[in-house]
């Protein structure tokens, strides 16, 4: 019996829809499987499940987060554990979909034993962060943690900070924990995983539609919400694709074509990054195009006995 199904891929390639045609025809329930969807502040400019689209099937971990909580990969399995239990324990077909490769590969491979770094501690190393440039941390983090630095973009705050405050409350590097596992939740036998991969021409056309479409549906007012808290800028909500530069656009500093045209090309890059990490550390993964993918996912859990 199939264990579980994954739908992983790139940005706007038609996961959700095809994991709800899943769940619909198989009794499934689906599973978050995407850090920004997880952020109850962002729900048109996450494209998360409308709540008409989460009536017709059980969906759960979305918008479940308040955007002022530092999640993580570590605090998204555990919720993804209970999730997964509920699907069992009611006899649903568990579907886990999203686009955050490092979910999928956490929740299929393990993850590193790392220890809870204590909230004095993180909050001191981000309160020394707050202002100071990225490339900066990711210098400070290449002095003392030479090897984790080596394995981070220098652009990238989250994980960066991540790095300086394992650190800090360790004394170890965060790659010195690599070589302790724990068990996956989903071992990779008895899955149906897919990746969609369609056309990069089509893909970009359809980012531009959609965030077209999420700004005519109010996706800068849903930015002013998120303004008006005034979180902490290096939370993971405040660098979800769109924010930064909807911001710029409500503080002036850019014109809202301009913003939507960064917001575009950031995703674009986004997606190119997708496509690698799953190339490379998803290998359980069956690659299909997106009109081809239900056939394929039908044929596979009928074979499976799922009916």
């Amino acid at each position: 019996m199939t264990a579980a199904v994954l739908v992983a891929g790139p940005t706007a390639s038609g996961k959700s829809a095809l994991a709800l045609r899943l769940a619909r025809d198989f009794g499934g329930l689906v599973i978050d499987t995407d850090s920004m969807q997880v952020y109850r502040d962002l729900r048109i400019l996450t494209a998360r499940p409308t709540p008409e689209e989460e009536a017709l099937a059980p969906h759960r971990l979305y918008g479940h987060v308040d955007g002022a909580i530092n999640h993580s990969v570590g605090l998204w399995l555990t919720d993804a554990g209970k999730a997964l239990g509920e699907a069992r324990n009611s006899g649903r077909l568990p579907i886990f979909v999203g686009g955050t490769g490092l979910y999928f590969k956490a929740l299929t491979q393990g993850l590193s034993a790392i220890p809870t770094v204590p909230d004095a501690v993180r909050a001191a190393v981000r309160a020394r962060a707050r202002n100071v440039p990225v490339a900066a941390l990711h210098a400070e983090l290449a002095r003392r943690d030479p090897v984790t630095a080596a394995e981070l973009r220098p652009t990238d705050p989250q994980r960066v900070l991540r790095a300086l405050e394992v650190l800090e409350a360790t004394g170890r590097g965060l790659a010195s924990f690599r070589a302790s596992k724990l068990p996956p939740l989903l071992p990779e036998a008895d899955l149906v995983a897919l990746f969609l991969a369609p056309d990069r021409a089509w893909l970009r056309q359809r980012i531009d539609l959609r965030f077209d479409a999420m700004i005519a549906s109010g996706a800068l007012e849903e930015v002013a919400a998120l303004k008006a808290r005034q979180l902490d800028p290096t939370l993971p909500v405040m660098r979800a694709h769109g924010v930064p530069h909807l911001l710029a656009a409500l503080a002036s500093d850019l014109s809202l074509a301009e913003a939507a045209a960064r917001s575009k090309l950031d995703t674009y890059h986004y997606v190119k990054r997708q496509f690698t990490f799953a190339r490379h550390q998803l290998a359980m993964l069956r690659w299909a195009v997106p009109e081809d993918a239900f056939a394929i996912a039908r044929e596979a859990l009928l074979n499976a006995g799922r009916r």
